[in-house]
């Protein structure tokens, strides 16, 4: 079992319009899988691909 934490990443392009998502693509070789949560709200639900 991994216990590595998600390193969220927020793409340069964005710009500070508000309407951006942050991935943590670090957990999809050990998981298997990949988180994405709303930038505007970092402590609320990830979606997970």
């Amino acid at each position: 079992m991994t216990t590595e934490s998600p390193r969220w990443f927020k793409s340069s392009y964005s710009n500070n319009g508000g309407q951006c998502v942050e991935v943590a693509a670090n957990l999809a070789a050990s998981r298997g899988v990949v988180p994405v949560r709303d930038s505007k709200h970092p402590t609320g639900p990830a979606l997970t691909l």
